[in-house]
C-alpha cells in the first residue's frame, strides 16, 4: 500500500485550499431530499407537494416539502445546503447568480444550478371592485408579498412602470393566504401575487368575494419587457377565477426547479428523469403539471444546468 509523506500531505492540503471548488466533497448519494417551495396557499407549495410524491414513489426517497417565503428565501436555503432542491423564479435566480439587484450586498450566489423550467408564474394584481386600475393603487393599502419574495420584486417593478414606488402606497408584506384574508376582511384594497394559474389562495378568495384582476396596459408591458428580459406577456383567461369574465393581460416569469451543486450528478439525473416520467401524476395533482415539457424546460434559463440534468436533456435531444 502506498502512503504519502509529510511533504506530500502538506502540498495536497495546499492544493485543496487553493482549488477549493475542485477539492470540495460532493454530498453522499441521496436517500432523502428537502424541497423548498413557498407559502402553504400558493402554487409553489401545491406543485412541490405533487413533486414530492412523485420523487418518493419513483425514486424511493423520503421527501420533506418545506413551506418558505418563496423565491428569494429559497435561493438562500439552497445556497446554504438547508434545502437540496427548490422552486424559484427565473428572474430571481438570475439576479442571485450574477450578484446584482437585490443580491448586490450578498454578491454572486454560485452554489446552485438549474434542473428545469416548469411553468409560467403569472403576475396577478388582485383588487376590490372599487379599484379600477394599477395607477389607482396610489395611496391605497396594498400587500406586495412577503419581504424577500419574488412577488415583492415584481410588484416594485410594475409600480415603477406606472411612475410609483412602495412609498406611494400603504404597503403591507403579507403572503398570498394572508393577503387574501385581508382583502376579504376589508383590511387592504389590493395585493400582488406572482404564481401559477389557478393559484389556490385566489380560487378560494374569488369563490367568496367579488374581486378584480387589474390588467397591465400594453404600453407598460412593452416597457417592462424591454427593461426586464425575464418577463413574458401572459393572459389570464376569462373564467380562471369566479367572477373574472374577461381575459386579463399581464406578465409572467418562469417557475424553475434548482438544486444545490453538491448533489451528485447521478441523483440529479434520476430526479430530472422522474420529473418528466411522472408528468401525468403531477398533472393529476395540479393543473400546472400539464405545462411541463422538454422544450420549455430548457428555455429562459440563463444560469448553468446541473451536469445531471444536462445529461438527461442531451439524451432526449432537448440540448446539445
Amino acid at each position: 500500500m502506498k502512503t504519502m509523506g509529510k511533504t506530500s500531505i502538506v502540498l495536497a492540503l495546499a492544493l485543496c485550499l487553493g482549488l477549493a471548488a475542485g477539492c470540495e466533497k460532493k454530498a453522499p448519494p441521496l436517500t432523502s431530499l428537502k424541497l423548498a417551495t413557498g407559502g402553504s396557499t400558493g402554487t409553489y407549495y401545491a406543485y412541490g407537494t405533487a413533486l414530492g410524491r412523485v420523487f418518493e414513489e419513483r425514486l424511493g426517497l423520503g421527501v420533506t416539502v418545506q413551506t418558505t417565503a418563496a423565491a428569494v428565501a429559497n435561493i438562500a436555503l439552497v445556497q446554504a445546503g438547508s434545502a437540496d432542491f427548490a422552486l424559484v423564479q427565473n428572474d430571481v435566480m438570475t439576479y442571485a447568480y450574477n450578484g446584482v439587484d437585490i443580491f448586490s450586498a450578498e454578491g454572486a450566489q454560485k452554489d446552485f444550478s438549474a434542473v428545469a423550467g416548469l411553468y409560467p408564474e403569472v403576475c396577478h394584481i388582485v383588487a376590490t371592485e372599487a379599484v379600477t386600475s394599477i395607477a389607482g393603487l396610489k395611496g391605497l393599502r396594498v400587500s406586495v408579498g412577503e419581504g424577500g419574495s419574488g412577488t415583492a420584486l415584481n410588484a416594485a417593478q410594475i409600480l415603477e412602470a406606472y411612475g410609483m414606488s412602495f412609498a406611494d402606497i400603504k404597503r403591507q408584506n403579507l403572503n398570498f393566504g394572508d393577503s387574501a384574508k385581508a382583502l376579504a376582511a376589508g383590511e387592504i384594497d389590493a395585493f400582488f401575487c406572482t404564481a401559477g394559474t389557478p393559484t389556490p389562495a385566489l380560487v378560494d378568495l374569488a369563490s367568496s368575494v367579488q374581486i378584480q384582476l387589474l390588467p397591465i396596459s400594453e404600453a407598460r408591458r412593452k416597457l417592462l419587457l424591454s427593461e426586464y428580459p425575464y418577463y413574458s406577456s401572459q393572459t389570464i383567461p376569462a373564467g380562471t377565477y369566479t367572477g373574472i369574465d374577461e381575459d386579463v393581460n399581464t406578465l409572467a416569469v418562469q417557475a424553475t426547479l434548482v438544486v444545490n451543486n453538491k448533489i451528485q450528478a447521478d441523483d440529479v439525473y434520476k430526479v430530472t428523469q422522474a420529473l418528466f416520467e411522472g408528468k401525468a401524476e403531477i398533472t393529476a395533482a395540479h393543473p400546472k403539471g400539464a405545462e411541463l415539457s422538454l422544450e420549455s424546460a430548457v428555455l429562459g434559463i440563463p444560469v448553468p444546468f446541473h451536469p445531471g440534468a444536462l445529461k438527461y436533456y442531451r439524451e432526449k435531444g432537448a440540448m446539445k
